[in-house]
């Protein structure tokens, strides 16, 4: 098991997590949601790492109030949140409204490999591997 801290106080649970691509590492802030069933990462940040659209593998669709939005599948060579590590990881590639500062969001295809306990008195977020 993995604890990793977080703001309780904020708006949204962020955490920090890495996506390696063919131009090395980078840093990305995600939000923690349960309510998303894939992880999404910007374009743009896709793009830094050296991917592109043309890298991915099938088309992905987001459905929210403001509409539908298209965007792709793409598969990243390794991708790190909460303190695991995933190679080989496959990602939604999906633009985000300016303002937010953050480059993706942390869903179901990540966290439905583990058990995820969120401690709000604490602050904690308790992670354990399935299997």
């Amino acid at each position: 098991m993995i604890v990793t801290a977080f703001d309780r106080d904020a708006p949204l649970i962020v955490v920090t997590g890495r996506v390696v691509g063919p131009l090395g590492p980078r840093r990305v802030e995600l939000v923690l949601d349960t309510g998303a069933e894939e992880t999404i990462i910007a374009p743009e940040v896709l793009d830094k790492l050296g991917y592109s659209a043309r890298d991915g593998d099938a088309f992905s669709s987001v459905s929210s109030i403001i509409g539908r939005e298209v965007g792709y599948f793409i598969r990243v060579r390794s991708f790190e949140a909460l303190g695991y590590t995933l190679p080989d990881f496959r990602v939604a590639a999906h633009d985000f409204p300016d303002g937010f500062g953050i480059d993706g969001l942390l869903g179901l295809s990540f966290l439905r490999r583990f058990d995820l306990d969120l401690r709000w008195k604490t602050g904690e977020i308790h992670l354990t591997p399935i299997g």
